[in-house]
């Protein structure tokens, strides 16, 4: 069984079903798929953007798993191949970003989630995780720690050595909207707004999420 969280936001539910059925319809394995929201703490400029952190916590501190933004990405790949790189000697596997200015000075347009867009250090990277639940680095990481933890730190992986950050093929974390090859993409995401927000019906790649929405809601007719 694969252990799947996603964020979950619901200003963007409509992301999070498409994301979920892109996901089941590619699955070679059983995938136990888990909606993760604020869980009570802090909210960013989503639900999810300290809660995403408690993954090992919600697991027991066993076994691994692995989290996504879901709410702006396509899965266009079997969820098994990111499994089957799980590598024990990390606490986390990440598609590693270069450091980056993004195309878009504010996120949400239109929407009431609209802020601006920040710039930091390792951006992006916590948006596709590849989680070791049992690895010693995540045990301090409990709901009153992260109530208590600046979100940036949390962000850029500041609690890890940097020795404990595997990297994942960039294939599984496609930044299409900031102007990365959409070819051989395995996870498409939106970072600035999603396809189905109005700005962002043209956005690139927005073909790719029509489509599979499409798919999506025309199984529930």
């Amino acid at each position: 069984m694969i252990d799947l969280f996603c964020g979950f936001d619901e200003r963007e539910a409509a992301g999070y079903h498409t994301f979920c059925a892109s996901v089941i319809k590619r699955a070679s394995k059983p995938v136990r798929i888990t909606p993760l929201a604020a869980m009570g703490l802090p909210q960013g400029s989503n639900t999810f953007t300290l809660s995403r952190f408690l993954v090992p916590y919600l697991m027991g501190f066993k076994g691994r798993a692995i989290f996504m933004d879901a709410c702006d990405m396509l899965m266009l790949a079997d969820v098994a191949e990111l499994d089957a790189l799980f590598d024990k000697r990390f606490a986390v596997q990440v598609v590693k970003h270069g450091d980056y200015e993004s195309e878009h000075q504010r996120k949400y347009v239109g929407t009431e989630m609209e802020c601006f867009q920040s710039n930091y250090s390792r951006k992006n990277w916590a948006s596709a995780m590849l989680i070791n639940c049992e690895h010693a680095a995540w045990f301090a990481m409990t709901p009153k720690m992260l109530s208590l933890a600046e979100p940036i730190d949390l962000l850029q992986f500041k609690h890890f050595e940097n020795k404990e950050i595997g990297a994942l093929p960039a294939e599984w974390n496609v930044l299409i909207d900031e102007g990365q090859a959409r070819e051989g993409a395995k996870v498409l995401h939106w970072t600035a707004g999603l396809p189905t927000f109005r700005h962002y019906r043209n956005a690139r790649g927005s073909a790719d999420w029509f489509a599979e929405h499409e798919i999506m809601n025309r199984g529930m007719q």
